[in-house]
């Protein structure tokens, strides 16, 4: 409206200020909006990241020192489980007094370094492509947030890279972006005043060093100072490893000395010799730690320790006391000295270490006429010995066992250490006199506690007498009763598990009595044998006295009570018609699934006319150097599924995951899993799964699996490979025919999918080696494995390896070779094999 110039007006529309109220007005508003630079963009900052791109406008003042930051994220990014992600960010105009990445979708994973622009996480396991989200804030010096997000695609575990090729050099060999260091070897010393090993045959003093032929091995953290158990500790722990055998000729100046022939054939070996040798069997329990740039030992840690076959031993379990343990040395059955021929493992959840008796039937001297002394060959300990391989010499040689230890005459007449390896029956009353039940207080599980040097180990006799070979405990489940599988290592001998009579408690894996609760899930249970049949199917079949035949009126052999049936498992497992097996080893249980795997290593027992659907196998395997080997060459491994996917089952299906082979070798019927020459094995040995406290044994978890071959080793050395395996029944059937000796039988078994790139070689070893012995950190980044007699078939005049002293390089004079324990890490700080 126009306002006529003439016309006088008391009010009219804009003029007149007619608000006398306190409220701002819009100029003061604006002032004070700017002077905090509260900016319209800082609150619409969410709504606008994805429209801008990841990127939030600056203030309009854009002179203005006090203006708000804007920050971006980067675009989003797709990797797979178990890599290590980088979130970056950065502040692109303004100055931040602080930035923070936070997550905002997915599975949770932890950020390291989020207070900071660069954040990073490991992808989770993950059984399908997974989507995580996560925010990028920046803060300016008023204090105005500034966001931004961005997103990372996970797919579920895969193997990242190269295979190894086979090789027959004298190194280790790990894939490309992989480093490995030698951490601990035959004769290092562990205590101080101990000096540096010379290698040359001269030192002694084992009982403070390094044993020979490392084996089976666990990781156990240790908190950052003193002696406890932490199960996240990745910098500082103890390694608990076996030293199952010796190389002998290496341990002594010009190797053994001959006692009238053949080592142990006769005459008597000298104490200084005997005595070196039994001290390089056992145990070695060390402190290891890592600095920012590499793994060591600590020689002078007080939690340092050597068991050996003279190591006082407690028996607990149903055996305890029992009559046949009864000796010289332990008169009421309850002690005993020592372990021997240890192999593969058990890591307990209450941090306990479990070492396994195997081949120490060997180590024993029984001269001729010792079944007429016992009662003759129908009394129930000849039959006992004989099943277990304990046979006397014909009348007209002498064996002192393994290494002749029974020979030895001590300068102390009182000491009978190696007359303990003598069980021939003698003209004492009872067996208190002598050491004629000496062999069974051997073939046991041993469990020790590697953070008490004092503790005495124990051995389980609950778990059965057999060539234990490893004892692998399942899920660990709360209110279930937990599982320990094991394999009796002989041909056509038998797979077992033992179920605790006490349901699991999580509350036990912090105790610090752990010997104790040990005691309370290995001394009472129930021990069943495996019997696999023809249409997948299997039963747990209990040995338990008084049930079907194992009562004393059997007659092939008539039990006496619970402590036979235990003593004597083999026989127990034959009267219950359990499945022949080739060679059951190390068995294994996939965290994720429950399922159990044991390796089959190879059987040359096995003919075209006894082959089954669980050992489908026999056939002839040609070596290009000359030469054969028949049988079941090159080994496979099955695996079971218990019903119900519980470890209390009595039931369980059955497939073989792999079959070893050549690639070269007949598809149809030898080569089954379709092997190639990046995957390729023979006679599995080691077995074990990542540990699910990182993406390795969580939802697809892998699986190691070691190498003790002879077929094969005229083409490869011993291997590592490692597995991403499906489930049991992920496969089909399929018939083999099996032609050796003139003899051709047909089989249908139960074959796993082929394996194709989830199987792939890790490492290959030096010359004349076995790869046993694996474990890891908790989190993965560290992979320590063992290195078992390189240049086995040597002596000090005919050195065939000199590793670990030329893994660095060449050496200019051979050394002699020495079991080692490597470890491995990758040289981008991640995980090992994905």
């Amino acid at each position: 409206m126009k306002i006529p110039t003439n016309m006088t007006m008391a009010y009219h529309d804009g003029d007149i200020d007619t608000n006398t109220s306190a409220n701002p007005h819009l100029n003061d508003l604006i002032a004070v909006r700017y002077s905090r630079r509260q900016t319209l963009m800082g609150g619409l900052s969410a709504a606008t990241a994805a429209v801008f791109g990841g990127m939030l406008l600056a203030g309009c003042d854009e002179d203005d020192p006090r203006r708000a930051v804007t920050v971006q994220a980067g675009a989003s990014g797709a990797t797979s489980a178990g890599k290590t992600v980088t979130l970056t960010g950065t502040v692109a105009s303004g100055s931040a007094t602080g930035v923070a990445w936070a997550q905002t979708g997915g599975p949770a994973v932890t950020l390291a370094n989020a207070n900071t622009a660069t954040a990073t996480f490991t992808a989770p396991s993950v059984a399908a492509d997974t989507t995580l989200t996560f925010t990028f804030t920046g803060t300016s010096t008023d204090g105005i947030r500034s966001e931004t997000s961005t997103s990372v695609t996970v797919s579920p575990a895969r193997l990242d890279f190269t295979a190894v090729p086979k090789s027959l050099a004298d190194v280790v060999a790990v894939p490309a972006g992989y480093s490995l260091t030698v951490l601990y070897r035959l004769g290092d010393p562990i205590a101080s005043g101990v000096g540096a090993y010379a290698n040359d045959g001269s030192d002694t003093n084992f009982a403070r060093r390094a044993g020979d032929h490392h084996d089976g091995m666990s990781y156990f953290g240790l908190a950052a100072t003193g002696s406890t158990p932490d199960a996240n500790g990745n910098t500082r722990g103890l390694l608990v490893l076996n030293h199952e055998n010796i190389t002998q000729a290496y341990l002594h100046p010009n190797g053994a000395t001959s006692i009238g022939g053949a080592i142990g054939a006769g005459g008597v070996r000298p104490e200084s010799e005997a005595l070196k040798e039994m001290e390089c069997h056992g145990v070695s329990v060390i402190e290891i730690s890592r600095s920012a740039t590499a793994w060591s030992y600590v020689p002078a840690s007080a939690l340092n320790r050597r068991i050996t076959p003279l190591t006082p031993m407690s028996f607990s379990g149903p055996v305890r006391g029992n009559a046949l343990l009864r000796t010289r040395y332990s008169t009421d059955g309850t002690a005993g000295r020592g372990t021997i021929n240890n192999c593969a493992n058990g890591t307990m959840p209450w941090h306990t270490y479990l070492t396994n008796e195997e081949n120490w039937a060997g180590y024993f001297r029984r001269q001729f006429g010792d079944v007429a002394a016992r009662g003759g060959s129908t009394a129930k300990q000849n039959v006992s010995l004989a099943r277990y391989g304990i046979r006397e010499t014909a009348n007209a040689t002498t064996f002192n066992g393994n290494y002749g230890w029974a020979s030895v005459v001590p300068a102390d007449a009182a000491n009978t250490l190696y007359a303990r390896w003598n069980v021939t029956t003698t003209a004492a009353t009872d067996a208190t006199g002598d050491f004629r039940n000496e062999a069974f207080q051997y073939g046991w599980v041993v469990e020790i506690d590697p953070f008490d040097p004092a503790s005495t180990p124990r051995k389980r006799t609950a778990l059965g007498r057999m060539n234990h070979e490893g004892c692998e405990i399942g899920r660990a489940i709360a209110g279930v009763k937990p599982a320990f599988y094991m394999g009796d290592d002989a041909q056509n001998e038998y797979i077992y598990k033992f179920v605790s009579a006490t349901p699991w408690s999580a509350a036990d894996a912090t105790a610090t009595n752990r010997l104790a609760i040990g005691d309370k899930y290995l001394d009472a249970g129930t021990l069943y044998v495996a019997k696999l049949n023809a249409d997948g199917s299997g039963q747990w079949l209990p040995l338990v006295f008084g049930q079907g035949p194992l009562t004393s009126a059997n007659t092939t052999y008539p039990f006496a009570d619970q402590a036979d049936v235990l003593i004597n498992a083999r026989l127990a497992g034959d009267v219950l018609g359990a499945t022949k097996m080739d060679r059951p080893e190390w068995t294994a249980v996939n965290p994720a699934t429950g399922e159990m795997y044991c390796t089959l290593t190879n059987n040359s027992s096995r003919t075209a006319a006894n082959v089954d659907a669980s050992n489908p196998r026999a056939y002839t395997d040609p070596k290009t150097t000359g030469g054969q080997t028949t049988g079941n060459a090159n080994g496979h491994v099955i695996r079971l599924r218990e019903t119900g996917d519980t470890s209390e089952a009595t039931a369980f299906t059955w497939d073989i995951y792999a079959f070893g082979a050549g690639s070269d070798l007949d598809a149809t019927n030898i080569n089954l899993s379709g092997l190639d020459a990046t995957n390729d094995f023979s006679s599995p040995d080691g077995l074990w799964f990542g540990l699910p406290s990182n993406p390795t044994g969580n939802v697809t978890p892998v699986m190691w699996i070691e190498t003790d071959d002879g077929a094969y080793t005229d083409v490869t050395n011993c291997m590592l490979l490692a597995a991403i395996p499906g489930r049991v029944g992920d496969g089909g059937t399929r018939a083999v025919t099996s032609t050796l000796g003139g003899t051709s039988n047909t089989v249908t078994t139960r074959i796993g999918k082929a394996p194709a790139t989830t199987l792939r070689r890790f490492l290959v070893g030096p010359k004349e080696c076995e790869i046993t012995g694996i474990h890891s950190t908790p989190d993965g980044r560290s992979l320590f494995v063992n290195i078992q007699h390189p240049g086995e078939n040597g002596g000090p005049t005919n050195i065939t390896s000199s590793w670990p002293a030329n893994q660095a390089g060449a050496v200019a004079t051979p050394s002699r070779p020495r079991s080692s324990t490597i470890v491995i890490t990758k040289n981008d700080g991640g995980i090992i094999g994905l």
